[in-house]
């Protein structure tokens, strides 16, 4: 059995009971060497840190251990932490958890926020970009010292220097400290003497929060852009789910990867885009939408260097030799593949496949009020024809 014990940066002092007992009828504790510094001499195990990478460690932690092994770990092992990797690897019945106060909770009352109106966003492992929203609150687990400014410049370059940041270091220990400043502040003179046991907590401003899909100046462009109207209907043929990866094919401006990344918890996604002006374009607009898209140039030849997709969505490129060939192998089964096409060219191809794998083939045309003299008249956007299937 694998006991995992949260512990804050108040050490064996903030412990409960039952906490501080496992601790002390351990024979082997794990934990990082801040963790296992905050262990006082009741503690009589033997003391192992974690390796890097940990993953390995993680996996064989229960080999040739003839008795329960402890791991501590910081705040709730559970929240973006140790915990959950244990379960993952071993089983929820091989793995108890004790944990303590949470940093988000922590920092949530040092604030005054309620937790549950509260986003969680981890930079352990993610970018920082990742954590730029467009209004709400958040509290943002830093990876190390550097964190807060390195967030402080990106909400600054993307419009949102108003932001309010407080960073809390060393939560809860007798080292605690707060400090508050606007995003446009923190960038322009950071401190030098952050903790790297920090988070921030973020209250985004302007609040220019929508919950719809995106009008397409919203987007850097150059006017390769799949528009909002025909945007609303793909996403809806996409049909996103938690954790997914898209792939976005021909992806022009990003704006489609975006959509995908702000539909639902975890889903993200790869840009494939031979322009290069156009690549720093989707970049930049992952960016200022704290979206989790990476981008790659040209398709197929960068496909074996990213991981497999859920779902395909092919936006150009179409008539490329082998390029739908390509999509279509790289697809599990159970995977989804949409294509969106405007010309008669790439009707051909996609006319070609329906006949073969079925799938749902649509048109979609719709026009638009401008004005026409003194008068307002009608001007039609291209028909798109969208075909959309489930790979069998």
């Amino acid at each position: 059995m694998i006991i995992v014990v949260g512990i804050g940066a108040d050490g064996m002092s903030g412990l409960a009971q039952v906490s501080r007992a496992e601790l002390a009828r351990a024979t082997v504790v794990h934990g990082s060497r801040r963790q296992l510094d905050l262990l006082d001499g009741s503690v009589t195990a033997v003391r192992r840190a974690w390796p890097s990478p940990m993953l390995p460690a993680m996996r064989t932690i229960l080999d040739g251990a003839g008795a329960d092994v402890h791991v501590v770990a910081s705040g709730d092992p559970l929240l973006h932490g140790v915990g959950s990797s244990l379960i993952r690897l071993h089983g929820a019945e091989n793995v108890v958890v004790l944990p303590h106060v949470s940093s988000v909770t922590l920092a949530c009352s040092r604030v005054g926020w309620a937790v549950q109106d509260t986003e969680i966003i981890s930079l352990v492992t993610s970018e920082p970009h990742t954590a730029v929203r467009r209004g709400g609150q958040a509290v943002v687990l830093s990876r190390d010292a550097t964190s807060p400014a390195a967030l402080a410049r990106l909400l600054t370059d993307t419009g949102r220097g108003d932001s309010e940041i407080t960073v809390l270091e060393q939560l809860g220990g007798p080292a605690e400290r707060r400090r508050t400043a606007t995003a446009r502040e923190w960038a322009a003179r950071p401190p030098g003497d952050v903790d790297d046991l920090n988070v921030i907590a973020v209250r985004y401003l302007p609040d220019e929060r929508r919950f719809a899909i995106m009008p397409d100046e919203a987007y850097a462009n150059d006017g390769q852009i799949t528009k909002q109207p025909v945007r609303a209907l793909t996403l809806a043929a996409l049909a996103p789910r938690p954790g997914e990866l898209l792939w976005d094919v021909g992806a022009g401006s990003g704006s489609i990867a975006i959509e995908w990344c702000r539909s639902g918890p975890g889903c993200h996604a790869v840009a494939f885009e031979r322009d290069e002006e156009r690549r720093k374009r989707i970049t930049e607009n992952a960016i200022a939408f704290g979206a989790h898209v990476e981008v790659q140039d040209d398709a197929p030849g960068t496909f074996d260097s990213v991981p497999p997709p859920a779902v395909i969505f092919i936006g150009g490129g179409l008539t490329q030799p082998g390029l739908l060939e390509a999509c279509y192998d790289r697809l599990t089964v159970g995977g989804r593949l949409v294509v969106n096409t405007v010309t008669v060219e790439s009707e051909a191809v996609v006319a070609e496949w329906y006949s073969r794998y079925g799938g749902d083939l649509v048109r979609f045309e719709y026009q638009r009020g401008e004005p026409l003299g003194g008068f307002t008249g009608w001007r039609p956007a291209m028909p798109i024809t969208q075909w959309s299937v489930t790979k069998r």
